[in-house]
């Protein structure tokens, strides 16, 4: 296989990898929403920096994207659970959407990897179909007042959105550090393993 290849356009990884990507990325998805929290507090702002910055949800889209579908979902679906499990965030009432819509960001990001399209799209398109999957969920807690729920989606999503553009950025340069890696490294590349 071609080193001009990108990573994205290669076949998916073996399962091990698959596997150890998925790991590292809950592992990621735990530990920087407490970096950031931490950061937070330390500025007088607690969480409100990590509902601005999203940090859980950058590790998801970059395995969906680097290992695909099936181990980007898993890790989706997980590290909301683990971090849970582990610090009591996020919350009880914010848990089961986060686990849709992180489930969802791995999910899509894996499905969209090989798309003949630009990574910035390949990011967006995650985003959009989590926030989606997010707000049904919301509209479906609360079926009586689904204006609520809207209204809801809409202020998180405005919130988020430093954290959306920063993943627009941030993305498509880890995928192109790693294309750039992997043209170093020569035919086998980084992900073949």
């Amino acid at each position: 296989m071609s080193a001009l290849v990108s990573v994205l356009e290669r076949p998916l990884p073996k399962i091990r990898v698959q596997a150890a990507a998925g790991a590292l990325a809950v592992a990621s998805a735990v530990v920087l929403p407490q970096i950031v929290h931490w950061a937070g507090a330390m500025m007088g702002v607690g969480t409100g920096l990590g509902e601005m910055l999203l940090p859980m949800h950058l590790p998801i889209l970059v395995v969906g994207l680097l290992v695909g579908p099936w181990a980007g979902c898993a890790a989706g679906l997980l590290s909301p659970l683990v971090s849970f499990a582990l610090s009591g965030m996020p919350g009880i009432p914010m848990l089961p959407l986060m686990v849709l819509e992180l489930g969802a960001y791995g999910l899509v990001a894996g499905l969209v990897r090989s798309a003949k399209r630009p990574v910035l799209l390949k990011v967006i398109a995650p985003q959009i179909v989590g926030r989606l999957v997010r707000g049904c969920a919301l509209c479906a807690v609360s079926a009586m007042l689904p204006g609520v729920a809207l209204a809801i989606l809409w202020n998180t999503t405005l919130a988020g959105l430093p954290g959306l553009v920063c993943q627009w950025a941030l993305i498509p340069l880890i995928i192109m550090m790693l294309d750039r890696k992997a043209i170093q490294q020569g035919e086998e590349g980084l992900l073949d393993a």
